[in-house]
């Protein structure tokens, strides 16, 4: 079971191919490889990057693996 990297939630919902939403700090997260970005969800829908406060972390080991076909 994976867990959400900012609050250790396991309320993570998979919303595309490569993105998953927390229910427990409604934040949504984007992996790509190697590279996972975080984002705050408005008000209005739109997303603002987190990506500065994670700023040299890994992906946890507990999050899938998934990597974009070329």
């Amino acid at each position: 079971m994976m867990k959400c990297p900012n609050c250790s939630s396991k309320d993570i919902g998979k919303i595309g191919s490569h993105q998953f939403y927390c229910w427990g700090c409604f934040i949504e997260l984007t992996v790509n490889g190697e590279k996972m970005s975080v984002y705050q969800v408005e008000e209005d829908g739109t997303l603002s990057s987190l990506d500065d406060l994670f700023f040299g972390e890994e992906i946890p080991q507990d999050f899938p693996q998934i990597h974009a076909s070329s």
